[in-house]
């Protein structure tokens, strides 16, 4: 398994927090070697949701141990009860029935969703055999925004080949975010970098800086960047050491010479290392281009705003894209 740098990094700070992480996809070989490889690691303790018995059989057979690993089937669990009557409780205005909430909560997503919400896990990483929508649907009814003045957003994590950190959002979830809503995301995503240990430059992007350019989505980033700038003044960012600005074109935001002739009085002076797409168009496009052409490594989406981490995994992953979401989870875990 080649495990890159940049993960290692985040490795080396998760075995310090000791959280447990929630794996729903026990059926999935892939799931079951980033389990064993987390637990030997110390990475965090895992829960695998599925059948004991192949599972234990898959693990016997490679001759490895379970220390660090609890298996629960949640079709047989003895807490589904518990998770159905909790889950029935959060959803019956929504018109959910006491039978729908017991076969719901059977679900392995909404089962290791309701395992977090009852404080029997910290996290969890899904998504190699779900789509995302089987991964997020439960997250947002059972798990919720951590801010009722703030939506839930996705950001990816890039590596960038001369080993820089960028954090880009939103590149996955919300398709066209108004003011508020886009302010609150940059606001999200600095947090995200300050719990990866990095001091956020937040870039608000456009095809304008400054004013150099006129049009509906510029004055949208302009009010966005207004917007979290009064935030940023508030007493809950004290100490936060947040630089934030725009609206800014990516090359005013990226480069130091170009940040000096077009936004000369700019605190970011092309450093930025927070990039907030004005919409889900430009921030799938950036990402997809910076991976494919940049060759940078990208980790994501993960979901930033919730009152506890999950994440999504792509369906097409290799087992050590889901020890990268592992140990990314587990940092999410700090306030």
């Amino acid at each position: 398994m080649q495990i890159s740098n940049f993960i290692q990094t985040l490795i080396s700070k998760a075995q310090q927090l000791n959280k447990t992480i929630v794996l729903p996809e026990g059926e999935d070989k892939r799931v079951l070697d980033a389990a064993h490889y987390a637990a030997v690691n110390k990475i965090a303790k895992i829960i695998i949701l599925g059948n004991e018995k192949d599972i234990n059989s898959y693990f016997s057979d490679n001759g490895w141990s379970l220390d660090g690993i609890q298996i629960i089937n949640p079709a047989t669990s003895a807490k589904l009860p518990e998770y159905a009557e909790l889950l029935y409780n959060m959803r019956k205005e929504k018109g959910m029935t006491e039978e729908e909430a017991a076969k719901t909560a059977a679900d392995a997503n909404y089962f290791g969703t309701l395992m977090i919400k009852s404080g029997h896990a910290d996290g969890m990483v899904s998504g190699a055999n779900h789509s995302t929508a089987d991964t997020v649907r439960p997250a947002l009814q059972i798990i919720k925004s951590a801010r009722k003045d703030r939506g839930v957003s996705a950001v990816f994590i890039a590596r960038s080949q001369d080993g820089k950190i960028y954090y880009l959002s939103d590149c996955a979830l919300n398709i066209n975010p108004n003011p508020q809503e886009l302010a609150g995301i940059a606001l999200s995503t600095a947090e995200t970098a300050i719990q990866f240990g990095d001091m956020p430059k937040v870039a608000m992007l456009s095809y304008s800086t400054y004013g150099s350019g006129k049009g509906e989505s510029v004055t949208k980033v302009r009010e966005a960047t207004e917007i979290a700038k009064a935030a940023l003044q508030t007493d809950e960012y004290n100490g936060k050491n947040i630089i934030l600005d725009g609206e800014l074109q990516a090359d005013a935001a990226l480069d130091n010479v170009v940040s000096a002739k077009k936004a000369p009085s700019s605190a970011i002076n092309g450093e930025a290392n927070v990039l907030i797409f004005p919409n889900i168009d430009a921030g799938n496009i950036g990402y997809k281009l910076l991976q494919r052409i940049g060759k940078a490594e990208m980790y994501g989406p993960l979901l930033q705003g919730l009152n506890a981490p999950i994440n999504d995994l792509s369906r097409g992953c290799f087992t050590e894209d889901i020890v990268g979401a592992i140990a990314i989870t587990v940092l999410q875990t700090q306030k």
